[in-house]
């Protein structure tokens, strides 16, 4: 389920069926028809969109950010290659990062919840790092201890999932996209 409109997609037919392959688990032939139609159509951000998400949660986290950065480059407007692209920076540890990108995403569309959903959990993840270094310097801070615990009771941060329906992987971990 698309949650937003990219660009107009001339062939709907054709992302609506590699969605549909893709879903269904046939993800080389989902790939390999998203190329096909790409090659067709190499300025229809949808299907470039598809392809993002696609390679993300195939853990091909490099390829999925070059697309990102491509539709970025391209769509400039578009909120949601930032949000997907800050998924992918958090989930290899660059918070700092994610959240310029988050921003940038909210400067695209300040509406988009998702987005702020997303930079909220970055700011925790931000957070607990300098409560885990107050600690290191500071052992014996029980006032530190207490809020990294706090941290953690919260929630396990969580970029929220993307146009794909999927749950996407803790900010720690690598791959994952989002809304």
């Amino acid at each position: 389920m698309l949650a937003f409109s990219l660009t107009p997609c001339a062939h709907a037919d054709e992302l609506a069926e590699v969605r549909r392959l893709y879903v269904s688990g046939q993800v080389p032939t989902a790939l390999a028809r998203v190329e096909r139609a790409l090659a067709a159509r190499p300025n229809d951000a949808q299907l470039q969109f598809q392809k993002g998400l696609m390679l993300a949660e195939g853990k091909r986290v490099a390829e999925a950010g070059a697309v990102f950065r491509k539709l970025i480059e391209d769509h400039p407007d578009l909120a949601e290659p930032y949000n997907n692209l800050a998924a992918l920076q958090a989930a290899a540890g660059d918070y700092a990062q994610a959240r310029a990108t988050l921003e940038q995403a909210l400067r695209a569309n300040p509406a988009y919840a998702t987005a702020h959903e997303n930079l909220g959990d970055v700011y925790a993840a931000l957070a607990a790092e300098s409560y885990r270094k107050a600690l290191v310097l500071e052992p014996g801070n029980s006032s530190v201890a207490r809020k990294i615990e706090l941290m953690r009771e919260l929630h396990k941060p969580q970029l929220a999932p993307s146009a794909s329906g999927r749950s996407a992987p803790p900010l720690a971990s690598a791959g994952g996209a989002v809304k």
